[in-house]
């Protein structure tokens, strides 16, 4: 099985992402993914990408600005993130589903994934994990998961 880190990863989310137990035994969990036909070494890297995701807003070290900004990507992320997932993350922003440093941390983990290129169905996945995992959220998952799942820019206006 060619797997990456984000197969890795959404796997877990979607088998995983109540049940906090199984996220604390890190061995029972490693192995079950093996079983699964994940390669050890793409589990070991999807658990150190989780491990540099912050569980909290108070962890986010980017202070949220006073005034409306706009987000220049530097050559390196516009590369890998095209201005679909560009636009995407802006539409978030404006819906106030992602805060400035949410959006960062989003970009973060985007560009600490091997890939060459992001699409807009990975960058939707990464979103939904990341917000997830940010403890304090006060959207409900299902709904987070609708329209982060959903969103088009079409149906924006």
């Amino acid at each position: 099985m060619k797997e990456n880190v984000l197969d890795v990863l959404t796997y877990m989310f979607e088998s995983y992402f109540e049940e906090t137990d199984a996220m604390f035994n890190r061995d029972m969990l490693v192995e079950e993914l093996i079983e699964v036909g994940f390669e050890h070494s793409e589990v070991e890297k999807a658990f150190n990408w989780l491990a540099d995701l912050p569980t909290s807003h108070e962890e986010l070290s980017l202070s949220s600005p006073k005034q409306a900004t706009t987000r220049i990507y530097s050559l390196v992320e516009a590369k890998k993130l095209d201005t679909h997932c560009q636009g995407y993350l802006l539409e978030l922003e404006q819906m106030q589903i992602l805060t400035p440093a949410s959006r960062e941390l989003v970009i973060d983990r985007l560009m600490a994934l091997e890939a060459d290129e992001i699409t807009i169905d990975q960058l939707r996945w990464v979103c939904l994990i990341v917000l997830n995992n940010l403890s304090g959220s006060d959207l409900p998952y299902h709904w987070l998961e609708d329209i982060i799942m959903d969103l088009s820019s079409s149906q924006i206006h």
